[in-house]
C-alpha cells in the first residue's frame, strides 16, 4: 500500500477557481511567485509525465464542497477518499463501508443543494462546513504518485444537467523529500467541470495541457468511448489509456470494445488483468514439474468461478489459458441461471475438443472488486493423464470444485492474498510501467475472438 511510508506534503495552492482561458497562466504564476521566497526556498513544476483522469462519478467534489474531504479533487479513489466517505456515511447515518454508493450520492446532494439554500455555500463554494482531517487514515494515491514522481494531474469531471460551460481550478502540492537543495518539486493539478458536450467542445485546450515531450496516461474511469470526441483525442496522444474492468457496466460489451480498440493498435491497459498474476503464476508453477509438463497437453476441461456480476476476469484467464496452448474459440453460449453459466468450446492444434465452463456464483458478502476470482479447475477426460489443477482463493475456498468430484487426483492449491493487487496499487505500477504489454495483448485477442462468437 502506498500510504504509511508516503511523505508529507507542503500545499503550495489550495484549490482556486480560474478562467479556463488562463489556465497555463495562473499555473505559471504559482511557480514565479514561489522563486525567490524569503527564506529561500524554491518551488519548480513537475517534470516527469502527464496524468489525465477522465472521473465521471461526482462524490469527490461534493464531499469537498461539505467539508468532509480537503485533498487535491483528482478522481482518486485512495485512503484519504475512503476516510472522508466514511466520516460522511457516518454523519448522515449510512452503514460506514468507505465506499461511493447511489445512497451516498443521493445523501451528499441533498446537503449541498439544502447548504446553497440556507446560504452557507454558493455552487462553486469549496469553503469547509464542518471540520475534517485529511491526514486520518493517510494520503491519497494522488499524493502517493506526487511523492514519486511529481507530475501534472489533469481530472476531467462531467456533470449532468444544463450545458454551463467549463468551470476550472488550479492547485499544486510538494512532497518534501522530492527536493534538491532548497528546492522543492512540485506536482500541479488542474480540474475541469462540465456536461460532456462542454469538455469535448474545449478538447483542443485540454490537450494543449498536456506536457509536451514527456508521456501522458490516461485513466478512463468509465467504459470505453471510442466515438466520443474527447475521447479520441486524448487517446490519439496518449502513450497508456489505462481502464479497470471491474468497473464495467456492460463487460462484454466493453471488453469487446477494448478487443476492437487493441486490433487498432491503441496503448490499452486493464487494471483487472493486474489482478490475475496471481492466478496465472499459479497455473504456469503447476506445471513448471518435467513430469506434468506433457500432461498439459491432456487438459479439455477448464471450470472458472467468480463473484457474480462481472465476468471480466473469468473471460481475461480463460483468453489467458487458450492463448497459452493455441486454443481456437469455435461456440460461446449463455445459458444464465442462478449461477450465470456460459460455455465455451475451444480446437486443439491437434483437433481435441476443449470444454470450458464459467459460473458466476452468488456471494452474499463480495469483495471489494466486482467479478473477483474464486477458483480455477482443469482437467482432463483421459483419466490416466496428470494434469487436474484446482486453484482457489483464500477467502471463497474450493467447495463447488471439491463437491464436482472426479477420479482423478487433483493437485490443489491456494492463492495468497491479493492486498497487494487493489486499485490503488496496480495504479501506481502501471504508471512506472512502459511500453505495451504483450501478454495482455494476445490473450485479450483471444478473449476479444470467444466474444464475438454471439453476434457471429
Amino acid at each position: 500500500m502506498m500510504t504509511t511510508d508516503t511523505p508529507p506534503l507542503v500545499s503550495l495552492q489550495a484549490p482556486k477557481d480560474v478562467s479556463i482561458d488562463e489556465l497555463e497562466t495562473s499555473l505559471s504564476s504559482i511557480w514565479q511567485s514561489y522563486s525567490n521566497n524569503d527564506d529561500g526556498l524554491a518551488a519548480t513544476r513537475a517534470t516527469t509525465f502527464t496524468f489525465i483522469v477522465y472521473e465521471p462519478e461526482g462524490t469527490q467534489q461534493l464531499l469537498t464542497a461539505l467539508g468532509f474531504y480537503s485533498g487535491p479533487i483528482d478522481g482518486i479513489a485512495g485512503p484519504r477518499t475512503t476516510a472522508a466517505i466514511k466520516a460522511a456515511q457516518k454523519a448522515y447515518g449510512l452503514e460506514v463501508t468507505g465506499k461511493s454508493n447511489p445512497q451516498l450520492l443521493t445523501k451528499l446532494q441533498e446537503a449541498f443543494a439544502q447548504a446553497i439554500e440556507e446560504g452557507k455555500l454558493t455552487s462553486s463554494d469549496q469553503k469547509s462546513l464542518q471540520p475534517y482531517p485529511s491526514d486520518l487514515e493517510g494520503a491519497g494515491l494522488a499524493d502517493a504518485i506526487a511523492a514519486v514522481n511529481p507530475c501534472r494531474i489533469i481530472t476531467l469531471c462531467p456533470t449532468t444537467g444544463e450545458d454551463e460551460g467549463v468551470s476550472a481550478q488550479v492547485s499544486a502540492y510538494c512532497p518534501i523529500n522530492k527536493r534538491t537543495q532548497q528546492t522543492l518539486i512540485c506536482c500541479e493539478y488542474v480540474t475541469l467541470r462540465g456536461t460532456a458536450a462542454a469538455l469535448d467542445r474545449i478538447g483542443g485546450m485540454i490537450s494543449e495541457l498536456v506536457i509536451s515531450e514527456l508521456p501522458k496516461y490516461i485513466w478512463w474511469k468509465a467504459s470505453p468511448e471510442p466515438d466520443y470526441g474527447l475521447f479520441k483525442r486524448l487517446a490519439a496522444q496518449s502513450d497508456s489509456i489505462i481502464f479497470d474492468s471491474s468497473t464495467f457496466m456492460a463487460p462484454q460489451t466493453d471488453l469487446i470494445r477494448i478487443g476492437e480498440m487493441l486490433e487498432q493498435n491503441m496503448p490499452i491497459a486493464d487494471l483487472n488483468w493486474g489482478r490475475l498474476a496471481a492466478w496465472q503464476e499459479l497455473t504456469a508453477e503447476a506445471f513448471d514439474a518435467p513430469e506434468r509438463r506433457s500432461a498439459i497437453e491432456e487438459i479439455d476441461k477448464v471450470t472458472i468461478d467468480y463473484e457474480k456480476g462481472n465476468p471480466a476476469q473469468a473471460l481475461m484467464f480463460l483468453g489467458w489459458v487458450a492463448s497459452r496452448l493455441k486454443w481456437l474459440p469455435v461456440a460461446y453460449t449463455s445459458e444464465g441461471g442462478d449461477y450465470d453459466i456460459r460455455r465455451v468450446t475451444f480446437m486443439s492444434p491437434d483437433k481435441r475438443t476443449i470444454e470450458a465452463e464459467l459460473a458466476g456464483v452468488p456471494i452474499a458478502d463480495a469483495g471489494d472488486v466486482a467479478g473477483d476470482l474464486i477458483s480455477i479447475k482443469l482437467s482432463s477426460t483421459n483419466l490416466q493423464a496428470d494434469c487436474c489443477t484446482v486453484l482457489c482463493s483464500e477467502t471463497t475456498g474450493c467447495m463447488r470444485m471439491e463437491a464436482s468430484g472426479g477420479a482423478q487426483s487433483c493437485r490443489i492449491q491456494q492463492v495468497t492474498s491479493l492486498a497487494d493487487q487493489n486499485t490503488e496499487q496496480l495504479l501506481g505500477q502501471q504508471l512506472r510501467r512502459w511500453g505495451r504489454d504483450h501478454l495482455y495483448g494476445e490473450s485479450m485477442d483471444l478473449t476479444y475472438k470467444i466474444l464475438k462468437l454471439v453476434s457471429s
